[in-house]
């Protein structure tokens, strides 16, 4: 059997569907995994993965593309000919599988499976209800075994990724902790003079601090990093990054996909967490987590990508001194 699972959105987001990828992998003979740009580096982490296939969907992402530009009726030529018996479509709580799937039955697949709110139609042939509070990998894992595809044998369904390099070079010898500063919405962010205070006071506790960012993240990084934090900004891709999460004490950022990532190799994660969304669908998963960060705040629930309350109060109230904390007792704790 040939599977497509669809999964349109950004990098953390493709990770938290590798468990429910895993399960369709177990029941079939070749995967192809559908994906945007921002999810591509993520999708070629997953196990089970054979196949990538990357498109800019008219309805997903900050910045969409037009539909004109989304060029629709290529994709539908390359999904027929993938020849693919059955497709898993993936989304977030706050999103529809209907235009994936109707793309997807213009290719002539010919049994789909999604978690749908509205009304489907003929669009989807089986048709999943999330059960309230799931974490976004559970919800997934639950829509996969709606559709057939139960989880192997001794899998504990936790977030994988295939193994990563040896990042000694970088991070130096003996223990350390990660601070990622950066987040992909502005809402989500710890503030940079905040993240500078953490490592200090890190520092002073013993603790070497590791700092890591994407390529436009590089000033960013060495404002944070200062004298004491080693700068890693701008050198690690994804794949480097998760060995310097795999070998890391702790990991300390935001709701963004560097958590993920840390959850995936068996880091512990100190999540600065902004309540744009909700922590129980979308914190770190299947590894110690503490959340920081006043989960009642009146940003709550609004999905914003820049935060809608002057002060940003609910991680602005959050301390160095409360992240020295909270890294202590996860050390503690895995002691």
């Amino acid at each position: 059997m040939r599977a497509l699972v669809v999964r349109l959105d950004s990098f953390g987001d493709v990770l938290l569907a590798g468990p429910a990828v895993r399960a369709v992998a177990a029941h079939s003979a070749h995967v192809t995994l559908l994906c945007g740009p921002l999810g591509e580096p993520a999708a070629r982490l997953l196990p089970g993965v054979d196949d990538v296939l990357v498109w800019a969907a008219p309805w997903e992402g900050f910045t969409p593309p037009s539909v004109a530009e989304a060029d629709v009726p290529r994709l539908v030529r390359l999904l027929q000919d993938g020849a693919f018996d059955v497709a898993l479509i993936l989304t977030s709580f706050h999103q529809s599988p209907l235009p994936t799937a109707l793309v997807l039955k213009l290719a002539g697949v010919p049994r789909i499976g999604a978690d749908s709110v509205d009304h489907p139609g003929r669009l989807i042939d089986v048709r999943h209800r999330r059960l309230p509070g799931r974490h976004e990998a559970e919800a997934a894992l639950d829509t996969a075994a709606a559709l057939g595809f139960l989880p192997p044998p001794g899998d504990d369904g936790r977030l994988r990724v295939l193994p990563p390099p040896d990042t000694i070079s970088l991070t130096g010898n003996g223990p350390y902790v990660v601070l990622h500063p950066g987040a992909s919405a502005p809402a989500r962010a710890w503030s940079p003079d905040r993240c500078a205070e953490a490592v200090e006071l890190l520092a002073d506790a013993g603790h070497r601090v590791v700092v890591t960012g994407g390529p436009d993240e590089t000033a960013l990084t060495r404002t944070v990093s200062g004298d004491t934090g080693v700068d890693l900004g701008g050198r690690t891709d994804p794949r480097v990054l998760a060995g310097v999460l795999r070998t890391a004490d702790v990991l300390i950022c935001g709701n963004t996909g560097p958590a993920h990532l840390a959850a995936a190799v068996g880091t512990p994660v100190v999540s600065l967490f902004a309540p744009v969304v909700p922590a129980e669908r979308w914190a770190p998963y299947g590894v110690p987590c503490i959340v920081l960060g006043d989960q009642k705040a009146p940003c709550a629930d609004t999905r914003a990508l820049h935060c809608p309350v002057p002060g940003h109060p609910c991680l602005a109230e959050v301390t160095g001194r409360d992240v020295v904390a909270a890294v202590h007792k996860l050390l503690e704790e895995s002691a």
